[in-house]
């Protein structure tokens, strides 16, 4: 099989501008998006350190694009300040996985909710009450990746074993392994998201 091509290389300068490296020539943060669309990989580097900083960068085409007044809005703010309370909590050890494979299950189920969707604006008002399917199928993969979740949470569980001289005692835990206090926190937490994931798919 072929080998994956290298990322392309982005030069960031200290005059904030962007260049190219595989097309030797200047590029804006739209150009990075469409690039992105294109699902054409990059990296990028601050011209002078070398540093990677495709992070940041990323991160500040979002907030371009949820500024532009042009466009709708895709991060709801209720989203935003949930993203923002994860900040310092123990959910952040394991929030990056989780959207990362929510996203990438999105990914893979698009184009059979854009169908449904095209098929659901084309029919009659009656018909248009079958609108709410990819709306269902959002729900359904919600509960998967909860239950996925869930489940990934077991693994810093600590393994179990007998207590000596009748004493409860837990088994040494390795570094960064959670404790029992932790893994309660985490799974009221848990419990919590899935209350809400429930309230919403009810309404």
């Amino acid at each position: 099989m072929p080998a994956k091509a290298d990322p392309v290389v982005i030069k960031k300068y200290a005059n904030r501008r962007l260049y190219n490296t595989g097309t030797s020539t200047y590029v804006t943060l739209d150009d990075l998006a469409k690039m992105v669309r294109r699902n054409e990989d990059f990296l990028v580097q601050d011209a002078k350190t070398g540093q990677d900083i495709t992070h940041s960068v990323l991160t500040q085409i979002i907030f371009e694009l949820e500024n532009d007044k042009s466009r709708q809005n895709m991060l709801p703010i209720s989203f935003l300040r949930q993203l923002i309370s994860f900040y310092g909590d123990q959910m952040q050890m394991v929030l990056p996985a989780f959207l990362e494979q929510s996203m990438r299950t999105f990914a893979r189920e698009q184009e059979r909710m854009r169908e449904q969707m095209s098929e659901a604006f084309g029919k009659t008002p009656v018909d248009l009450m079958q609108m709410d399917a990819p709306m269902r199928m959002l729900e359904e993969q919600t509960r998967r990746n909860i239950e996925m979740f869930q489940n990934a949470m077991k693994m810093f569980t600590p393994a179990s074993r007998p207590a000596q001289n009748g004493e409860h005692k837990e088994p040494p835990r390795e570094a960064g392994e959670a404790s029992s206090d932790d893994i309660r926190e985490l799974r009221e937490q848990l419990a919590a998201m899935q209350r809400k994931i429930d309230a919403l798919s009810k309404d």
